[in-house]
């Protein structure tokens, strides 16, 4: 009887630490490595484009040229 308590229990995650540090472990990794990709591809989304044309008044100009 008491072997079949100790196989219930290398199952169980609350009582076997071993295994339970490494699944948590590899739940951080996962979470870390996907929150890393996610941020990548959300600024990779977000990016500068480009110089955009803008119209400036030439009175507003280093040398302003006015009328």
């Amino acid at each position: 009887m008491a072997e079949v308590i100790n196989k219930e229990n290398e199952k169980d995650i609350t009582s076997n630490w071993v295994a339970s540090s490494r699944f948590l472990f590899y739940v951080k990794l996962f979470a870390i490595v996907a929150f890393l990709l996610g941020g990548c591809y959300k600024l990779y989304n977000s990016r500068y484009k480009g110089k955009p044309q803008v119209n400036v008044p030439e009175s507003t100009l280093y040398n302003p040229k006015y009328k």
